[in-house]
């Protein structure tokens, strides 16, 4: 079955086609990054008709780099939630136009399920159940994944998710957008263990996240330390904290339900200190890790293609009438 994929939550424009949920046959992705970098965040208009210009554009590249025709789509997959909503308006009336126009089934995929499937594109063999962290610019999740569309989540972010507090982080140390990216890059020239900044546990077992009492205690670092900071510590030493958490928890929670398979999925996933603490974690206890790689990492409609073609298979087609819907947790 070939699936067309398409996702434009945000400020990718990506169409992509992906073959029985595994095979990716492309990927297109047109980044809005540089045009956002110059007012250091998303302008959600300025997305949505980025998304227009582009999105015709990225379709027909994806079926010429697929090697098919619109004849040769069996379903399409849409992402409608969460996200921008002028954004997500634009790929949704798309893929429903599409819908109709060829006669063919359309599934409304969350998201954060697209991310879940991205590690399927990684590894097709992935049983389950298995823990998986998605981490991202705008979600925190800790979820036992128990089957396609099963899971059970385990804890969310009570406030910023990781990669808001890394954007948030890159504004306050001067350091540019994404902030993601170039915290990565400048904490490799700094010293991790130089500031011992907060880590946020909370109470006893709880699986959920909190990092804005980490970005205030950086905004205060960085105020009192204002003529003698070192740029590199306080970005290393960010990420450091950020980190443990991340990794204590994905640990903790697949020794705690005997689950020795974890994914870690999202674009804080690209990560290079947590790709590395995780990796060194799994390895000591023998567990699998599977990471996707950074195409995958990064909103892109493969993972919405996968995520679709799955849900088909075991939920059937979305009605053509779906809302489109700026905020909505994965269920679990």
């Amino acid at each position: 079955m070939n699936v067309l994929g398409i996702e434009t939550s945000c400020d990718e424009t990506s169409v992509a086609v992906v073959r029985d949920g595994v095979e990716i046959l492309a990927n297109v992705i047109a980044s809005q990054v540089d045009i956002h970098a110059l007012t250091g965040g998303v302008v959600p208009e300025v997305a949505a008709r980025k998304h227009v210009e582009r999105l015709s554009v990225v379709f027909e590249e994806a079926l010429r780099k697929a090697g098919i025709g619109y004849s040769d789509i069996d379903l399409i997959a849409v992402t409608n939630r969460p996200g921008l909503v002028g954004a997500l308006m634009v790929g949704v009336s798309a893929g429903k136009a599409l819908a109709y126009a060829l006669g063919k089934p359309i599934v409304a995929v969350h998201h954060l399920e697209g991310h879940i499937a991205s590690n399927f594109l990684t590894e097709p063999t992935l049983q389950f159940p298995f823990i998986c962290l998605i981490v991202s610019g705008g979600h925190t999740d800790l979820h036992i994944v128990e089957g396609h569309g099963r899971r059970r989540r385990l804890g969310s972010t009570r406030d910023d998710a990781a990669g808001e507090a890394f954007d948030k982080a890159a504004r306050l140390l001067g350091l540019g957008y994404p902030g993601g990216p170039v915290i990565d890059r400048k904490a490799k020239e700094g010293n991790p263990q130089a500031i011992d900044f907060p880590r946020a546990w909370l109470e006893e077992g709880s699986y959920d996240f909190s990092f804005s009492g980490l970005k205030t205690a950086l905004l205060r670092y960085v105020q009192q330390n204002s003529d003698s900071l070192n740029v590199a510590d306080a970005a290393a030493s960010f990420q450091e904290a950020i980190v443990d958490v991340l990794v204590g928890k994905t640990v903790r929670a697949a020794e705690e339900y005997g689950i020795p398979r974890i994914a870690v999925c999202g674009g804080v996933a690209a990560n290079s200190r947590l790709k590395a603490v995780m990796s060194e974690e799994a390895n000591k206890r023998g567990y699998q890790l599977v990471i996707p790689p950074l195409i995958l990492c990064t909103d892109n409609a493969a993972m919405i293609a996968s995520a679709g073609y799955f849900q088909y298979v075991t939920a059937g087609e979305s009605a053509i009438d779906f809302d489109t819907i700026a905020s909505e947790a994965l269920a679990g």
